[in-house]
């Protein structure tokens, strides 16, 4: 029985993704695309899940697609390959470690929020084999790090340091490597404890509103700050300020 690509483990409210191809540098292959879709599908539907952190085995986070999906018949993957990840109504954190180059950087992208290692390095070197991006990159990039940031990284094909990607707010945080994961899990575990729909709401407003004008984005917020008032976890978080007590939400 071949060994998965990628394995799922939920530790309570929080599910961890993995990357387990250390032996090819966890290069992305259509098998390990076909398992990250399915266990997207295996969190959206399970409302126990609150939070997803995606790490990687190995040195490397990722060192970008596998030769054998990029020499195939469609010459590449699909459309948007890891949009099943930025489309999850649960936040994902990101640890990377070591390089995230080409489709590395492009799944980190797909995440809510990366962190880095000290060691860490983040690139799309693809102009430098005459190709373009092509799992987001040149899409998600300019919307994270600006418009000349993006340009600069793409056209010239050089990586950023952890430091640089944390000063252009290409990544959150900078860990040292062995306290990398610790800390996605760290913030994935606030993250659980907050009311589960106000955080999916949070994170639709926020990246449906950037796609919008600002003055329909303004209004999406409020028609979903009025949808969240109807909810049981609102009238919870109520009580739970005037109990002076940790609120109990149940998604509801």
């Amino acid at each position: 029985m071949p060994v998965p690509s990628l394995s799922m483990d939920k530790r309570g409210p929080i599910a961890h993704l993995t990357l387990r191809r250390p032996e090819t540098q966890n290069a992305i292959d259509g098998a390990l695309l076909g398992e990250l879709s399915r266990a997207c599908e295996a969190i959206e539907v399970d409302d126990d899940v609150r939070a997803v952190v995606l790490a990687a085995e190995g040195e490397h986070f990722c060192l970008g697609w596998d030769a054998a999906l990029l020499d195939g018949e469609g010459g590449g993957p699909h459309a948007d390959p890891f949009g099943c990840l930025a489309e999850l109504p649960r936040p994902v954190v990101c640890a990377v470690q070591g390089d995230a180059l080409s489709a590395g950087l492009e799944l980190a992208l797909a995440c809510d929020i990366r962190l880095a290692a000290e060691d860490a390095h983040l690139g799309l070197p693809e102009t430098k084999l005459g190709r373009v991006p092509m799992g987001g990159g040149s899409q998600r990039l300019p919307r994270l790090v600006g418009r000349g940031k993006a340009l600069e990284m793409i056209l010239t094909g050089e990586p950023v340091e952890a430091w640089e990607a944390l000063r252009i707010g290409l990544v959150s945080a900078v860990a040292p490597t062995d306290r990398l994961v610790a800390e996605a899990e760290t913030i994935a575990g606030r993250i659980a404890e907050r009311g589960p729909i106000a955080v999916r709401y949070a994170k639709e407003a926020i990246n449906r509103g950037l796609e919008m004008p600002l003055e329909q984005a303004l209004r999406y917020e409020t028609d979903l700050t009025i949808i969240l008032q109807t909810t049981e976890d609102r009238a919870e978080g109520v009580r739970a300020f005037l109990d002076k007590r940790k609120p109990k939400f149940k998604g509801r």
